[in-house]
């Protein structure tokens, strides 16, 4: 039975903050990873013996998307027929807190990645370097994450059976 609290258009709410949650972090990721592998690809033509030390941003790039994998995951898994509006739009909160952090974490490695393995080229010390900016590129999704997962925690209604009651047959 419909309420106030416990309208049926709820769940949508909480499939929208899955779906955003997996999509934005894979864009990013996505991103991420196109635009550091241009980068290997024009610093591998200069100095082919540093392409696999310099794939580097590739991987944080894909650690992105897992961010957005475990969220998406944890919120398909409380998505249920009957549950409360503010479980619905907790999860929406929290899918796009991993997923917009998860797409700006995203270009920010790319960006990174593809002037930093370019410039690692030309001039090898810049490595480490590059690799302390990554690493404070990839903790912005990592923040994202740590919210989505309090919110998804704290987001559950105590009884729901009284502010949902079940229908009645």
């Amino acid at each position: 039975m419909a309420t106030d609290f416990c309208p049926v258009y709820a769940p949508f709410f909480g499939a929208l903050g899955c779906t955003s949650a997996i999509v934005f972090t894979c864009i990013g990721a996505s991103y991420g990873t196109a635009k550091s592998g241009v980068g290997i690809s024009a610093m591998s033509v200069i100095r082919p013996d540093l392409m696999m030390k310099c794939v580097v941003p590739v991987i944080m790039a894909g650690i992105i998307a897992i961010y957005g994998l475990v969220v998406s995951v944890l919120i398909s898994g409380d998505i249920a027929p009957r549950m409360a509006l503010f479980t619905g739009f907790i999860q929406l909160g929290a899918g796009l807190s991993v997923g917009l952090a998860g797409l700006a974490a995203g270009f920010a490695i790319g960006i990174v990645g593809d002037a930093g393995v370019r410039g690692t080229a030309q001039q090898p010390r810049l490595f480490v370097g590059m690799i302390l900016i990554l690493i404070f590129a990839e903790v912005l999704g990592l923040y994202g994450l740590i919210v989505a997962l309090i919110m998804n925690t704290n987001g559950k209604v105590d009884d729901l059976n009284a502010l949902c009651p079940p229908p009645k047959i």
